[in-house]
C-alpha cells in the first residue's frame, strides 16, 4: 500500500540515542551535550555509556521544544532548558485547572 504510514504511539515510544537523534534531526553529539549539561534529564541516562541510553516520548517532545527555543532566541542550552521547564509547568497547571473546572460541574 503506497500511502501506508509508519507510526507508533508516542506514549509507548522508547528510543535509543541514534533513533532519537534521527527523529529530531539533530546529531548524537547534540543530545549527549544536552544530557551532560542537565537540560535533558532522563532516568535511563544514568549510565556513563550513551549507547545504553533509552529515551521516552517526553524526551522527544522536550528536545523538539528546546530546538525551537535555541533556534528562535539564539540562546544557550541551559536557557532553552529553563524555558522548556516553564512551558511544561504551565501545561501541568493548566491540566490541573481544567480538571478542577470539569470536576465542579
Amino acid at each position: 500500500m503506497p500511502d501506508e504510514i509508519d507510526a507508533m504511539l508516542l506514549e509507548d515510544a522508547m528510543l535509543d540515542l541514534d533513533r532519537l537523534a534521527q527523529c529530531c534531526h539533530v546529531s548524537r553529539e547534540w543530545i549527549i551535550e544536552h544530557v551532560q549539561c542537565g537540560v535533558l534529564l532522563n532516568d535511563n541516562c544514568t549510565q556513563a555509556d550513551p549507547a545504553t541510553w533509552i529515551f521516552d516520548s517526553r524526551s522527544l517532545v522536550r528536545i523538539k521544544r528546546i530546538i525551537r527555543v535555541e533556534r528562535d532566541f539564539e540562546c544557550h542550552p541551559e536557557l532553552a532548558g529553563l524555558v522548556a521547564d516553564l512551558i511544561e509547568e504551565v501545561e501541568v497547571l493548566r491540566t490541573k485547572i481544567n480538571a478542577t473546572e470539569f470536576g465542579d460541574r
